[in-house]
């Protein structure tokens, strides 16, 4: 494996951001967050890398990655679907979002189609209730799904269509 850098594009964002902190170390989730960015996850040879830019012990990078669910650790795909399953979501019919994962991709919960396009990750509230339910695709929040247009969300995607937005669907 060559050794973990970032570009100098990153590493220059890198910089502008620790400057805008007193404590380096306050700059830990921006980093991790541009860390992911460049890798796609959070390798421990990654988070290694970011310890020792920020001079921090790598058990606080490691205990930031475990804790907030943004940050991924395993390779998840391009396309990481992430389908709030909290209760609001639920009773909207995010379990009918995820069957349909299972149909169109053949994959569950924390898996990876073999072409590493597609992966599924059930998550505890997106904070958006009033719109569920809501399916955060990458950093991206697709809102108001119905199991027609989450059917074609997917479908375009899996076709090289990168506009995350909601096909049109009569009801």
């Amino acid at each position: 494996m060559s050794e973990i850098r970032f570009t100098p594009e990153r590493l220059s964002s890198f910089h502008a951001t620790v400057e805008k902190y007193e404590m380096r170390n306050s700059a830990l989730l921006p980093t991790l967050y541009l860390a992911q960015e460049q890798w796609g996850y959070l390798s421990a040879p990654v988070m290694d890398y970011v310890a020792k830019l920020l001079d921090i012990p790598p058990r606080d990078v490691y205990e930031a990655v475990s804790f907030y669910i943004l940050f991924r650790r395993k390779d998840m795909g391009k396309w990481c679907l992430q389908v709030c399953n909290n209760i609001t979501c639920n009773m909207m019919g995010s379990e009918k979002l995820i069957g349909i994962v299972r149909e169109e991709l053949g994959i569950g919960p924390v898996e990876v189609t073999e072409n590493k396009i597609f992966s599924l990750m059930l998550v505890q509230c997106l904070g958006s209730c009033g719109t569920a339910p809501v399916v955060e695709v990458n950093d991206t929040y697709v809102e108001n799904l119905t199991p027609e247009s989450f059917r074609e969300l997917i479908r375009g995607l899996r076709s090289g269509n990168t506009k995350l937005t909601l096909p049109e669907v009569s009801v």
